[in-house]
């Protein structure tokens, strides 16, 4: 099926800032999911699932630690999801997922983003359906027949399989994300998932060509530079 989706390498950010920026927001995540679901890993797997990403992503684990600790105490920054849609260059749609303290600053500077690249930002539900909520797991492997039969046998509703390169690739829902991920541990043994994520996956993709491509850039990297935006999402071939 050959669905693109975005490997990020956000531990491969070369400067001091834009390591602080990576680190800054995984803490954010982190103090939220531990928050709302407890402080414990086993008995939170989302937050389980977060430290293993972060760790991938080499970040320290005094980031880790002072982000659980400061959900421990309670109180703190009241942080809330926010989610952007709209039209980048080119007519490409795009999703902006956001952890915020204070909704309308965000909106404001995720707005400017858009006005200042000639982007339109549309109203909630604008591009979303464009867009599948997808559970992805890469590990190496060949054997993608043991791997669809332990997803199978524990009623795992996979929306794809692959296998190429020496490596497996399965799609699910994002509500079967744990399952998925438990089952194949379970039947396959200690994996190390070289993509662990939970995305928005276009259901169709768009070129851009000339001056939307620098523009695309551009946009992108102000969207990125925003400490309040966790992931950018979209359609761009």
């Amino acid at each position: 099926m050959g669905r693109a989706y975005q490997n990020r390498k956000e531990s491969m950010a070369k400067t001091s800032d834009a390591k602080a920026k990576v680190y800054s927001k995984y803490g954010r995540v982190i103090y939220v999911c531990a928050k709302e679901g407890g402080t414990d890993p086993d008995g939170n797997l989302a937050l389980r699932g977060l430290i293993e990403r972060a760790k991938k992503d080499q970040v320290p684990s005094h980031v880790i630690e002072k982000a659980i600790k400061k959900a421990e105490g309670g109180g703190g920054e009241d942080f809330s999801v926010a989610r952007y849609e709209g039209y980048g260059p080119g007519g490409c749609m795009v999703i902006v997922d956001c952890l915020t303290d204070n909704p309308n600053r965000t909106f404001g500077d995720v707005r400017q983003c858009f006005t200042k690249t000639k982007c339109k930002i549309g109203t909630e539900g604008s591009v979303m359906h464009m867009f599948d909520h997808t559970a992805i797991l890469v590990f190496k492997g060949d054997d993608e027949e043991a791997a669809l039969d332990a997803l199978m046998m524990a009623d795992v509703d996979v929306t794809d399989i692959e296998s190429a390169d020496g490596k497996i690739t399965v799609f699910a829902p994002n509500n079967e994300y744990f399952k998925a991920k438990k089952s194949l541990t379970d039947a396959l043994g200690e994996i190390e998932f070289e993509v662990d994520d939970i995305q928005f996956l276009p259901t169709s993709t768009s070129p851009i060509s000339g001056d939307d491509v620098e523009m695309f850039d551009k946009f992108m990297e102000m969207l990125n530079d925003l400490d309040d935006v966790q992931n950018v999402y979209h359609n761009v071939e």
